[in-house]
């Protein structure tokens, strides 16, 4: 899509009166009427901009709409806004749809994005913040009902993407709402698809249809999502019927669901990188990292850029490939799969070099190596415990003897976000589909006013690759832009921020009765079930 294309919306279907709420919950359902979702991903918060994490966003996608949003190849799409152009360089003008209905009926307004945007960067003991996307941001501008405009400080051509991300809520949620209030249910009032019904934390969340949906009525009256993080679990869950979707498949079951006439197994390349992150942020001693004797080392390795190297050397990814994900991700040294405009065709992962790797610890001062402890979680990602544990044993061979400590998602997110590990294994979704995301949330220099760096959890920090993104940011020529991405995604590999090592591939199983149009952002959603029929 060109920047200065206006964008405008598709039909919109009708609406259809549904059953009353009471009856819904009061009746037990009958095929057709309820979805039973499982999904895989640990969610810490129902407030959709209180972590940027991707079972929270999807999560709020079934009550929150955006004032942009992205189809299932990431391409923006028309949300609450029903066009949008560039009135000038550093200015776009967003027309609202007329006549979207909050859940509790109150007619959305200018007023509910303006008020939003400025409740994002302000959520209080955010772990990792969403107010990244709205880092280009400079002022909201509200010109009538239906009518904002949205200021950067430069040309800004991402600005539409980026937008897509954040869930738009009522003026008076935003005003006055806490984090609380929407884990509670009581801010939960949404314009989307679904209205919000219950929520006990860790364990499911239930959802009754909005009949005056402005996109058209979806085909379930109610939708439960249920946090089942065991793989396990959630193919028993399935085979047995207790179950209509599931995510994440585990790689150990993948043949045997695609093997079972009773269900149907898609997938897409996904948009995660899964790397290991090394803590930058300290110079001195490391609370992980020791010498052979167990002694504190008075400077941390991990700063020298030799030691990341080496450690990066040290990775088999083509093994990581084929013997620990075993379908569910590919090796790769970036963050954006094949096809992309993104993807840098000749960054590809080099063989292992175990000498190497030797010879460069050797050269930083550590000719007999050190040792590590590495975190990981294990209720997030495909495999994430026992890819953590294979590098581990990679890294043992160089000399840097490596144990692991795997910890549950609730544990292991606020830990790490505070920079509390030394190294970590941790992911990474480039949800626009676009060098930038990556660059700007977790290669650039964590700076809370200027919205950047809000994934880097090692606190990683570069002027020259701050530069470099700022250039790709507001560089108005469309092909001379992602030269310059390219460039940006070389340098930042170089000098190893995080050392990448597979791209995760995403899988969905459902019963054969339905159909399941995957995301590559791997967000699952009621919105992309329907009847096979």
């Amino acid at each position: 899509m060109k920047t200065n294309d206006k964008v405008r919306a598709g039909k919109i279907g009708g609406l259809a009166v549904g059953l009353c709420l009471a009856t819904l919950l009061a009746v037990h359902p009958v095929s057709g009427q309820t979805l039973t979702i499982g999904y895989g991903g640990a969610v810490n918060s129902l407030d959709p901009h209180y972590y940027n994490g991707t079972p929270n966003f999807a999560l709020a996608m079934h009550v929150f709409d955006g004032l942009v949003s992205r189809d299932v190849n990431a391409q923006v799409q028309p949300g609450l806004a029903e066009s949008w152009r560039r009135v000038s360089d550093t200015e776009w003008e967003f027309t609202l749809r007329d006549g979207v209905l909050w859940h509790d009926g109150a007619r959305l307004v200018a007023e509910d994005v303006a008020a939003t945007y400025a409740r994002v960067p302000n959520v209080p003991n955010s772990p990792s913040s969403v107010a990244g996307y709205l880092r280009m941001v400079s002022r909201v501008e509200v010109v009538d009902a239906r009518t904002l405009r949205i200021h950067t400080p430069n040309f800004y051509p991402n600005l539409p993407t980026d937008l897509a991300a954040l869930g738009i809520v009522p003026r008076r949620i935003a005003q006055t709402a806490t984090t609380e209030d929407f884990n509670t249910g009581r801010a939960m009032i949404g314009t989307g698809p679904y209205r919000f019904v219950s929520y006990r934390p860790k364990e499911q969340m239930e959802l009754a249809r909005n009949d005056q949906y402005w996109g058209g009525r979806e085909p379930w009256q109610r939708v439960v999502l249920r946090e089942i993080t065991n793989p396990a679990a959630r193919t028993a869950g399935l085979l047995s019927g207790d179950l209509d979707v599931i995510d994440q498949v585990s790689s150990a079951d993948l043949m045997r669901l695609g093997q079972d006439t009773r269900v149907r197994v898609v997938q897409v390349p996904g948009l995660r990188l899964l790397y290991m992150q090394p803590t930058l942020s300290r110079t001195g001693e490391e609370p992980f990292i020791t010498d052979n004797d167990g002694k504190p080392i008075p400077r941390n390795p991990l700063q020298d850029l030799r030691v990341r190297q080496a450690l990066s050397m040290a990775i088999d990814r083509a093994a990581l490939e084929q013997r620990v994900m075993d379908g569910v991700g590919r090796a790769t040294m970036q963050w954006l799969p094949p096809g992309l405009p993104g993807y840098v065709p000749d960054l590809q992962p080099q063989p292992a070099d175990p000498a190497g790797a030797r010879r460069l610890l050797a050269e930083a001062g550590f000719p007999n190596g050190f040792r590590m402890t590495v975190h990981t979680p294990n209720d997030r990602y495909p495999n994430d415990s026992k890819l953590a544990l294979a590098v581990a044993q990679m890294w043992t061979r160089i000399g840097v003897q490596t144990q692991v400590e795997a910890l549950p998602w609730s544990n292991f997110a606020g830990r790490s976000g505070r920079q509390e590990l030394s190294m970590f294994l941790i992911g990474w979704g480039s949800s626009t589909g676009e060098p930038l995301n990556f660059l700007t949330n977790v290669a650039s220099t964590y700076n809370r006013e200027l919205r950047t760096g809000n994934g880097n959890d090692g606190r990683y920090s570069n002027p020259e690759i701050d530069a470099m993104v700022q250039r790709v940011s507001s560089e108005p020529d469309d092909m001379k832009r992602m030269e310059l991405a390219h460039q940006a995604t070389r340098a930042v590999v170089a000098d190893l921020p995080v050392i990448p090592l597979v791209q995760v591939v995403n899988y969905w199983a459902t019963r054969n009765t339905l159909r399941y149009t995957p995301r590559m952002d791997e967000r699952t959603t009621a919105m992309q079930v329907r009847p096979a029929n």
